[in-house]
């Protein structure tokens, strides 16, 4: 399968399973975390952390529905799907209003947006694009970078 193809192209790839992982992590007194745990499989467990993680998730790119379910008098069909790009705004865009950062949800033809954060929490619902700053335009992911809770055992830098 796959991890053969891998060596071949990378010849430092090899397989590796949960109870070596936790093997390395219980030798080095780690706390159980994710971030913790791609350390160890990298084989530097103490290496020290930045003090940051990034939180990453996988959106929607396409609203195939074209049409709205209910059908209106005279025959005619409601369109589902809304402009690609309004006012200079796509879905999921990384934008700040009034110092908050967060990803525009949805957008109306006169030029309001929603904004909420990585963890779905509404920022603000329609607000002008006038009083929005884009930061970065979407991908196929948004990206949220989060500081670690400082505990020593992470190997986050000492706060002075």
């Amino acid at each position: 399968g796959g991890i053969h193809r891998a060596q071949k192209i990378y010849p430092h790839v090899k397989n590796t399973y949960g109870y070596i992982t936790k093997n390395v992590r219980i030798k080095n007194k780690l706390p159980k975390e994710h971030c913790i745990d791609a350390r160890c499989i990298s084989g530097h467990p103490n290496a020290e952390s930045l003090g940051y993680v990034f939180f990453q998730k996988k959106i929607r790119c396409h609203n195939r529905q074209i049409h709205k379910c209910k059908i209106n008098k005279g025959g005619t069909r409601k369109l589902n799907q809304s402009h690609y790009v309004t006012n200079g705004f796509r879905l999921w865009d990384t934008v700040k209003y009034s110092g908050k950062e967060g990803f525009v949800y949805s957008r109306r033809k006169d030029g309001r947006i929603s904004i909420e954060t990585f963890d779905g929490e509404i920022i603000r619902e329609g607000v002008s694009f006038k009083k929005v700053t884009l930061i970065n335009k979407t991908k196929h992911y948004i990206t949220e970078r989060r500081a670690l809770r400082p505990t020593a055992s992470y190997g986050v830098p000492a706060q002075s």
